[in-house]
């Protein structure tokens, strides 16, 4: 039996929480069943409350507690010890049938993917123990496209957090309904598809001239690699999520799986786990 899941993540302040509301709202909607897990030991508010939430495991507060440590030493604590417990997580998911799609809540701290292999191995040990099909959703604001500098900078991130985690990503300009007035459609484009350009020239003219050299190898390291571009999401938006939602289904092979099910019962009312 096959599982389904979709890691979101990215930098504190993108607006991940705010996509899993928005994405949860939707599959409900849809009549599509979710799970949603916090991975943040942090969180204290939600739209929806978590069905399964690591601070039950152990929370951000009682790490730097019993462990002297600072908020970032902490959560790396939080990380280590849930790797430390993955029964627990694991037993945390034993409903969970290939009619629901997990979603998996994480913290905004990116060296937990980024600087050591926490996240990674996390998402090794949902494979190979518990079969799940996996994604990822790296979210960026989109704000730093009127600051060129974070923008390229959000960018090198999201490669990392690719190559670090091995499995199928997209990457996400968040909060577009605050740049629409902003940017034409036409310079958007230029940021969907990262245009390395923009360093060459725009950048070139902000930064100091011994710079130019770095943003120069940035330009190459961007189009040697040539892996990131970025959809657009307004959360509050339903076609918006909707699409998104249609990428994830995508890499996940959801609607694959499912097809044969339909086609077996093709009076199903798609109660659970069936698209409308």
């Amino acid at each position: 039996m096959s599982r389904f899941g979709v890691f979101v993540v990215g930098p504190a302040g993108s607006g991940k929480s705010t996509f899993c509301s928005a994405l949860i709202s939707h599959l409900k909607n849809s009549k599509r069943s979710c799970i949603y897990v916090n991975l943040d030991p942090a969180a204290e508010e939600f739209d929806f409350e978590p069905d399964v939430d690591i601070k039950n495991l152990i929370s951000l507060d009682d790490a730097m507690e019993e462990m002297q440590l600072g908020p970032n030493g902490a959560m790396m604590a939080c990380f280590e010890f849930l790797m430390e417990n993955l029964d627990w997580l694991e037993s945390e998911l034993d409903d969970v049938t290939e009619d629901f799609i997990t979603i998996f809540d994480c913290p905004g701290q990116i060296e937990l993917y980024s600087h050591v292999p926490i996240l990674p191995n996390l998402c090794k040990y949902l494979q190979m123990n518990l079969n799940y099909n996996l994604c990822a959703s790296y979210l960026i604001e989109s704000t730093f496209v009127v600051d060129k500098a974070k923008f390229f900078a959000g960018t090198l991130s999201a490669m990392s957090a690719m190559i670090m985690l091995e499995i199928p990503h997209l990457n996400i300009l968040s909060k577009m309904d605050l740049v629409k007035s902003q940017v034409t459609k036409r310079e958007l484009k230029r940021y969907l598809d990262p245009d390395p350009s923009i360093i060459s020239t725009d950048i070139h003219a902000e930064t100091n001239p011994k710079f130019h050299a770095l943003n120069e190898a940035v330009v190459k390291l961007i189009e040697d690699f040539s892996m990131v571009s970025f959809l657009q999401l307004e959360s509050q938006n339903e076609d918006s999520v909707q699409a998104i939602l249609s990428y994830i289904d995508d890499c996940l092979g959801w609607s694959e799986v499912q097809e044969p099910q339909l086609k077996d019962d093709p009076d199903q009312d798609y109660e659970e786990g069936g698209e409308e």
